[in-house]
């Protein structure tokens, strides 16, 4: 058994226990972090020092302890000897010690010109490409000898680049989320009562007394990066107070740090804070899809540039559809089914109701015989009619059946509702639907002619296509597509013969309706409009 120990901490008395990142049991390695320590002036993490098994924690969140104090105790991965394992005193970090009394060494210098000089990225160990995470200064801000530049950050830890003396910032030579290593050039000032011969490698206002640090070992100097000392770090414009180890996780989980709000010591986040965050997150409802949530913005374009352009406004109506498509489109997990329905017959018998219709004044449609087989389907796969909670955790079982149909109006694409279309035949649906049509065209829809629709058809038939994937009309869980009808031959077992064959695609929230029951309820629908006498089973 191993004893992991608070290693050397410099001239500071005592530490505080702010952050513990295993727990027993956990099997570790040697550079896996058992905790984070914190003075006055800096935090640090506490390796393992070997690879094992931890047996058990001695201390708790918000302990002071002092170098030398028992954190843990860990079983090395070859255990099985009797011998007695020396206590491990985990190493610090290069320049640890030295930034808790001061800031970090100040970044080395190199002679750009009588009056100005390059400041370069200070010997960061043995860590290669870290990732520059802020930049506090921009060009022609005046600067005090020790301000803060900008921030590194490698997978371990972030360290602070200060100024090596007072002067104005000339030029900026990097960006946010460049990687960087050391005697890269980060920036150009012009020193404060620069002369000609200023070319000094470090000012002696910001030269340090050595510490302990500067006398470690090679091997203990090449160690990582500094933590982050007392300046909070600076993520989205916001304060953010977090070490290395929470920045990571942060980073792989996509948080946003300057929103989660810190638990642990002087509001320091933990990753417990993050956690939570992702888990409150993960529980909340998504109620309207808002720029800038995640998802890459598409790049401003100057299209002039390119050639003469004229600029039209988009309608009050296609604007709301577009914003209720992408909601849509955001939120629903969309599969489309698709198959052919057989609707020979039915055209057959459609036709044959011309006359009557001409003398009744209403136009006959396939979409009049759509909805009626829809409603039809419809009872018998109640799931397709219903809707999910605002938890998504229960079906809204609807017992009325108000379809939605899909018009190209002028000012955009709108989908008024027949209301309980499940109680009217083909004459009042056709009579329906060529009234709302008219209304959905001239403009002269109501809010109540668009609401409460249980199951929407978006046909294209007069425009042609062999298939599409309309989206889900949420909070309906299901949509059927209607494309062009054509003359195909069809085998009937000893022949081909012409069929006039309706392409159908059905998108469906697969949260609400699996593979299979979409696939029944294609089948049941082709067969009803396949053979309309189903309709009076």
């Amino acid at each position: 058994m191993t004893d992991i120990l608070v290693p050397d901490i410099g001239d500071v008395d005592e530490v505080e226990i702010i952050e513990i990142c295993v727990a027993v049991g956990d099997l570790v390695d040697a550079n896996e972090t058992i905790v984070v320590i914190e003075s006055d002036k800096a935090s640090m993490e506490v390796p393992a020092g070997i690879v094992g098994k931890i047996t058990s924690i001695e201390v708790k969140i918000g302990d002071r302890v002092s170098e030398g104090s028992l954190l843990a105790k860990i079983e090395a991965a070859s255990a099985g000897s009797e011998v007695k394992a020396a206590p491990v005193l985990a190493a610090p970090p290069a320049a640890l010690v030295a930034t808790r009394a001061a800031p970090a060494a100040p970044a080395p210098v190199q002679a750009q010109g009588a009056a100005e000089v390059d400041v370069l990225l200070p010997d960061i160990g043995d860590a290669k490409d870290v990732i520059v995470i802020e930049i506090a200064v921009k060009s022609g801000d005046v600067v005090a000898a020790g301000d803060l530049l900008l921030v590194v950050e490698s997978d371990k830890a972030s360290m602070e680049v200060p100024s090596p003396s007072a002067g104005t910032i000339a030029a900026l030579h990097v960006v946010l989320d460049q990687a960087v290593n050391a005697g890269d050039r980060l920036l150009t000032m012009k020193p404060a009562g620069a002369g000609a011969g200023a070319t000094s490698a470090q000012p002696a206002a910001n030269a340090q007394t050595p510490s302990k640090a500067a006398e470690k070992p090679a091997a203990v100097a090449a160690a990582s990066l500094p933590v982050a000392s007392d300046q909070p770090a600076v993520s989205s414009g916001a304060d953010v107070y977090a070490g290395p180890a929470v920045r990571l996780m942060a980073r792989e989980l996509g948080v946003d740090l300057s929103q989660v709000k810190g638990s642990g010591s002087r509001g320091r986040i933990v990753k417990e804070d993050v956690q939570g965050f992702v888990k409150a997150r993960l529980k909340t409802p998504v109620q309207k899809a808002v720029s800038g949530s995640g998802i890459p913005a598409i790049p401003t374009v100057d299209f002039a540039k390119f050639g003469p352009v004229d600029i039209e406004p988009m309608s009050r109506i296609r604007r709301a559809g577009a914003e209720n498509l992408h909601r849509s489109w955001l939120n629903v997990p969309h599969v489309t089914q698709q198959d052919d329905a057989d609707i020979t017959a039915l055209e057959e018998f459609r036709k044959s109701l011309k006359a009557e219709a001409e003398r009744r004044g209403v136009k006959v449609t396939p979409l009049s015989f759509l909805v009626r087989a829809c409603c039809a389907v419809l009872k018998e796969h109640p799931r397709f009619n219903a809707s999910l909670d605002a938890n998504k955790e229960n079906f809204v079982l609807k017992r009325y059946y108000h379809i939605g149909f899909a018009v190209d109006a002028p000012d955009g694409l709108v989908v008024p509702v027949i209301r309980d279309a499940d109680r009217m035949g083909i004459w009042e649906l056709s009579t329906a639907i060529n009234e709302l049509a008219d209304k959905a065209r001239r403009g002269k829809l109501g809010m109540n002619d668009m609401q409460g629709g249980t199951f929407s058809i978006s046909s294209l038939g007069a425009l042609g296509g062999t298939g599409f994937t309309p989206i889900v009309n949420a909070p309906e869980v299901a949509i059927l597509g209607v494309s062009r009808l054509v003359t195909k031959p069809q085998w009937n077992g000893r022949e081909f013969l012409p069929r006039e064959m309706l392409p159908l695609s059905l998108s469906y929230d697969h949260r609400a309706i699996n593979g299979a029951e979409a696939g029944r309820f294609m089948v049941d629908l082709c067969g009803v409009l396949g053979d309309l006498r189903r309709l009076i089973l």
